[in-house]
């Protein structure tokens, strides 16, 4: 029997969207995903399903939908509460809250799960990553590099800014001997890439146990012995150093790990971090070069930043 979930749909602006984000990751939600207009505006052109598509693209406007899903809880009214004062309160830290609205629904699992698969097609990401879902055929070329994905209710599906700027990353920097730590795995996507572009050795850490289920899964769809997922947090449960520390999470975050993620980087090492609201630029160079890292680039899509500095 399919099980019902709670969904929390906060309509807000774009440029809320990380800071949004951020609130719901401090409540036990199980997973999250956004409504982006230009990616919307993308799919309507791949999909007769056009109720859906002008549907949502009414509501969003110009802003975005960011959904939330939880398990049905004793506690779950306080964390609605706690969303609405958060997003309520983002025009104190100078953000543009848009529409602001916070709505609960129920949603079916499947339906959570699999409608979105319809519109998941096989992606090119970069000049030789192609993320192909596991249910999806595609016919390979010689020079590409094929990743098997299904991110079932974890974060990375190789669609959004922020996990192709890594990607992109990824391919300019992976050597043959890099050692290559991914935190906030999420649905492995970042570390299998590593893998496939044959680092040494890739790690990808994660916090969420949905989210190590699945890296752990995608792993077996790609057949790969050079890769380890770990459940917990980078300074706790990784021993030794990468060349490359990639974090695609959201900029406070990425600011937190400043003084630490130094300590797992061999000299000369990368740190790609993204998840970076044009905004939070400054912030976050800031932080990196008070812990003596050197920007190397910084790129932007859409409204998204990836910053690669170097230790």
């Amino acid at each position: 029997m399919d099980k019902e979930w709670l969904e929390v749909n906060i309509i807000t602006s774009s440029e809320a969207v990380e800071a949004v984000t951020g609130i719901l990751y401090n409540t036990p939600v199980k997973g999250v995903a956004i409504d982006d207009p230009q990616d919307i505006e993308f799919k309507k052109k791949n999909t007769t399903d056009w109720d859906y598509f002008d549907e949502t693209l009414l509501i969003v406007k110009e802003g975005a939908i960011v959904k939330g899903y939880y398990k049905e809880e004793d506690n779950f009214n306080e964390y609605i509460d706690y969303i609405k004062e958060s997003v309520a309160n983002l025009g104190q830290f100078g953000i543009d809250k848009g529409q602001g609205l916070v709505t609960v629904s129920k949603v079916n699992e499947t339906d959570w799960e699999n409608n979105w698969k319809k519109y998941y097609k096989p992606t090119r990401v970069g000049s030789r990553i192609v993320i192909k879902p596991i249910w999806e055929e595609y016919n390979k070329k010689d020079y590409e590099l094929l990743v098997e994905l299904d991110p079932g209710m974890a974060f990375g599906t190789g669609t959004h800014e922020t996990t192709r700027m890594c990607l992109q990353a990824l391919e300019r920097y992976v050597e043959e001997d890099s050692t290559v730590f991914d935190i906030g795995t999420g649905s492995g996507i970042l570390a299998i890439a590593a893998a496939k572009l044959n680092a040494k050795k890739a790690v990808g850490v994660d916090l969420d146990t949905v989210a190590v289920t699945s890296a752990k899964q995608n792993v077996e769809y790609n057949h790969l012995d050079n890769i380890e997922i770990k459940h917990g947090n980078l300074m706790d449960v990784v021993e030794g150093k990468a060349d490359i520390v990639v974090a695609n999470i959201i900029a406070d975050v990425i600011m937190l790990l400043a003084p630490d993620v130094k300590n797992f980087l061999n000299e000369d090492g990368y740190f790609i971090s993204s998840g970076i609201i044009k905004d939070r630029q400054n912030d976050v160079i800031n932080a990196l070069k008070e812990n003596r890292f050197d920007i190397i680039e910084v790129n932007n899509q859409g409204e998204w930043v990836c910053i690669i500095a170097r230790l």
